[in-house]
């Protein structure tokens, strides 16, 4: 990521001063339909509902707008469809925008907008807009998740009895990374600096499964890893995956007598799946996002550019100006939910920055120095899981 820390600042700051912007009718009066290409179902409860209902509140929010979709866009429900073809699909009915919601749809999207330089493209997760190379059709656009995993992180590690929390993780790469290390810096601040705990006795494993939800035969079975967790001693599990097997294992052993909980991820009903073993769940909200740049390709505005969108800090759970928001479950305490207050307060007005030296990466390097903070950059691009993780960084 080549962007500078001000530049991406400014990016945030245009997209939200955008999304109070009126439409100038063009959408209502000639129509304007746009594709979503999801990498899971529409109704997976994590990731890709998430995108198809910011898709459905879109059509509902800008007048003649229409979202056509299609889902499973993955190796193991499309076997050899290639996301060219399906974006051949889409604007032969008469999409102008194409929405990718995958980091596996990267090179796929980046060749389709090439392929349709008239059709505005917007990738969700990646950050080829940075490079000067790239299709002029083509943006970027993600969600600043890092803060709803620091939250994860915290209200597993004030919920925990064991000091041990599991985190499901899909595939390894960049952002799998960086969310999974930033869920571990805030169980790390909840435990050491709330509950005044021994930090050596916090224990965080990560376990990836090999893609962003279960795929029989090809990954591990999310399910038996969550299992795996709970009968290993791992009183909390976090998932990072697309669906809710952690969620579901959590209630099941609850049933059966077990004190555990678990943090599924991506989609505000998540927890309805199980609401009693839920604690909360860090959330996309991807409305905001959608709206500014599908009002962009409506009125002519729009722009090669890269975008990264967080909470909005004075409702974080306000659908119409928070990217990302967390939602507190039934299992989650009366304190729990107090501590986890005042740690957002504090995320929020910056009194509290986890991504703050000192801090080694895994293999002991140093990533922060004392007193030295992370930049964006630094963040977006981390290469390796923290000092204090258990788990594979490659």
């Amino acid at each position: 990521m080549k962007q500078t820390v001000s530049g991406m600042a400014l990016a945030v700051i245009a997209a939200f001063a955008l999304l109070f912007i009126p439409t100038d009718g063009q959408a209502k009066e000639h129509g304007f339909t746009f594709g979503l290409l999801m990498v899971g179902p529409a109704n997976d409860h994590g990731w890709s509902q998430a995108h198809f209902e910011a898709g459905k509140e879109i059509e509902k929010q800008i007048p003649g707008t229409k979202m056509i979709y299609i889902d499973k866009v993955n190796p193991a429900d499309r076997p050899g469809v290639t996301i060219p073809f399906l974006v051949d699909d889409l604007v032969s009915k008469g999409a102008k925008l194409i929405i990718g919601n995958s980091d596996d749809m990267t090179d796929g999207i980046n060749e389709a907008a090439m392929l349709h330089p008239g059709i505005k493209f917007l990738h969700i997760s990646g950050d080829a807009a940075l490079n000067p190379e790239s299709p002029a059709n083509l943006a970027n656009l993600m969600g600043k998740m890092e803060y709803g995993q620091m939250m994860a992180g915290f209200a597993a590690a004030m919920s925990s009895k064991t000091g041990k929390i599991g985190y499901l993780g899909p595939l390894i790469n960049d952002e799998t990374k960086r969310l999974a290390a930033s869920c571990y810096l805030g169980a790390r601040y909840a435990w050491t600096q709330v509950l005044k705990k021994d930090p050596a006795a916090l224990s965080f494993k990560v376990s990836w499964i090999g893609f962003w939800f279960n795929i029989p035969g090809v990954t591990s079975d999310p399910t038996q890893v969550a299992k795996n967790f709970f009968d290993s001693g791992s009183d909390v599990v976090i998932s990072g995956i697309d669906t809710t097997e952690a969620l579901i294992v959590a209630d099941q052993k609850k049933k059966e007598g077990a004190d555990v909980t678990a943090i599924p991820y991506d989609f505000i009903g998540a927890c309805d799946t199980a609401p009693d073993a839920c604690l909360g769940v860090p959330y996309f909200n991807w409305i905001p996002g959608y709206s500014y740049f599908i009002k962009s390709a409506i009125e002519n505005k729009w722009k090669k550019e890269w975008v990264w969108l967080g909470p909005n800090w004075d409702a974080m759970n306000d659908s119409a100006t928070s990217s990302i928001g967390f939602l507190n479950g039934k299992a989650l305490s009366g304190d729990a939910a107090k501590a986890l207050a005042s740690f957002v307060k504090g995320l929020g007005d910056k009194s509290i920055s986890l991504f703050k030296g000192p801090i080694n990466f895994q293999d002991k390097s140093v990533f922060l120095k004392d007193g030295e903070t992370a930049t964006d950059e630094q963040i977006w691009n981390l290469p390796q899981l923290l000092e204090g993780m258990d788990g594979a960084s490659k």
